[in-house]
């Protein structure tokens, strides 16, 4: 267990087909990271010592046919296997149901069969070994080790997927990748081709209804999460219908004062309606956020006024973010994070951050002692750190 306890990090595991003789792979391992240039910039990464001992399940399968799951056990930086009922026809798929703590990456012609697969029947794998190929398939992709187009490819098949985590797994790796590619001049051809894959499943699970008392119809659990995660990519991507039905919600709440917007999707409403609607909008969610007493309401209402398009509105907000009466000390970092992560607004913040930063760090080191906050999983980033991931 020191492998796993004491060595930094996780491995990624590269399996590759031999050309020339059927049943033989190469399986490769090493550690996993993002920034591949910065192994011979940081003298703490470029230790090329680092091994794992891998328990590395597989399957193999072709459009009819999958294998038994097998076990190998990785110790090497480098091996050689022989896997039975492995042919040209075939795919192999490596960590099944993600039960390792590690990445998988395979050859290109692997990688296609395995797309193939998806597109002709993605049920022949479970719905965890989907959710890990499109995980594993992004996150390679974003740290050099697989052209972008893979997991762009990987998605074409999620217009016939009916499961949560699957597109949970996608959703979550395309907004940050929409953060990048908002700004290059063919950036319609992605949007075109996101709203393409969301367009059927949006139409089939449509929005979650009230009851006549204003209580959610409640369907199960996963179905509500996926509900949920197809109408923020619609509405986030330009599904003209999601922008209708959420400015209908916002103008309904607005002219009734009586709040019908289900619970569940409050968030997209009310960050919708305040991007697509006028300054008015934007005044009456400010007076719902000061009226409201509900601590989860107040962060909901405080995170949809930083989706305004109007960069006077943003700036506003950003000022109003030092008054600690107005919005809370520990709600101020929050609101120029969220000021960033609008295109409208990342140069705002970006400026407002320099221009603010002896004022942001003295009221933050009064708060937390030093100049460090407690964001993500178990670690501890600066302030500027912090801001500087969404900019």
């Amino acid at each position: 267990m020191d492998q796993w306890t004491l060595q930094m990090g996780y491995p990624v595991i590269t399996i590759l087909g031999n050309t020339t003789v059927e049943n033989r792979i190469v399986i490769t391992q090493q550690h996993f990271i993002y920034d591949i240039s910065a192994k011979t910039k940081a003298l703490k990464l470029q230790n090329n010592s680092y091994l794992w001992q891998i328990p590395l399940t597989i399957v193999v399968g072709n459009r009819s046919h999958v294998s038994s799951e097998a076990i190998i056990w990785v110790s090497n930086k480098s091996e050689h296997h022989r896997i039975t009922y492995l042919d040209k026809g075939s795919w192999l798929l490596g960590n099944i149901n993600q039960t390792g703590y590690f990445r998988v990456n395979y050859d290109l012609r692997n990688w296609r069969l395995l797309i193939d697969q998806l597109i002709r029947n993605h049920e022949v794998l479970s719905v965890s070994n989907r959710a890990g190929l499109i995980d594993d398939a992004f996150s390679l992709a974003r740290a050099g080790y697989l052209p972008q187009n893979i997991p762009l490819e990987i998605i074409r098949y999620l217009s016939e997927e009916k499961d949560f985590l699957p597109w949970h797994a996608a959703s979550r790796a395309l907004y940050p990748l929409d953060k990048l590619l908002d700004r290059m001049e063919n950036y319609n051809v992605f949007n075109e081709y996101i709203l393409k894959q969301v367009a059927a499943t949006y139409i089939k699970l449509g929005w979650p209804k009230n009851n006549f008392n204003g209580s959610l119809v409640q369907a199960s659990y996963q179905h509500e999460e996926l509900r949920r995660e197809v109408i923020m990519l619609a509405c986030s991507f330009g599904n003209k219908h999601c922008h209708q039905q959420a400015s209908t919600l916002i103008s309904d709440w607005i002219s009734s004062n009586r709040n019908r917007i289900p619970l569940n999707v409050r968030d997209i409403v009310y960050c919708t309606g305040v991007s697509l609607l006028d300054e008015d909008v934007w005044e009456f969610i400010w007076m719902k956020f000061h009226s409201t007493t509900a601590v989860s309401e107040k962060k909901i209402l405080l995170e949809a006024l930083t989706c305004s398009d109007d960069r006077n509105l943003l700036n506003r907000l950003l000022n109003l973010s030092l008054n600690s009466e107005v919005v809370l000390d520990q709600d101020a970092i929050d609101v120029i994070i969220h000021v960033a992560r609008n295109p409208h607004g990342r140069d705002l913040a970006w400026k407002f951050f320099r221009d603010k930063w002896k004022i942001l760090s003295t009221s933050c080191s009064k708060m937390y002692s030093q100049d460090i906050l407690f964001y993500g999983e178990n670690s501890f980033v600066s302030i500027s750190e912090i801001i500087l991931l969404y900019i």
